[in-house]
């Protein structure tokens, strides 16, 4: 896939609006894809969780806690597409 993230908008309830570099956008929930614990605890604070930022270097999203996410897994998630094989190893391989 690898499409970067261009835009994200924090909005209620740990949802945010993501808008990637082909036009894709959508809005995911955070709170169903992170138990919140390790370097994403500290998002469960809202004001913390609003200071998400767009990292232009790596294409994606993070916090000054230093928690971010795969750019792919959320394009799968607001696509509704499955994650390429070769990208599932990528992402496993990182978090493993």
């Amino acid at each position: 896939m690898l499409k970067d993230i261009i835009a994200v908008e924090p909005l209620e309830k740990y949802h945010l609006r993501l808008r990637f570099e082909d036009g894709v956008e959508g809005v995911v929930d955070i709170s169903q894809m992170s138990k919140f614990t390790g370097v994403f605890a500290l998002l469960q604070d809202k004001e913390h969780f609003a200071k998400v930022e767009v990292n232009p270097e790596v294409g994606t999203i993070q916090w000054q806690s230093g928690a971010d996410l795969d750019p792919d897994v959320l394009y799968a998630t607001i696509t509704k597409q499955q994650i390429p094989q070769y990208e599932l190893n990528k992402i496993t391989s990182r978090i493993g």
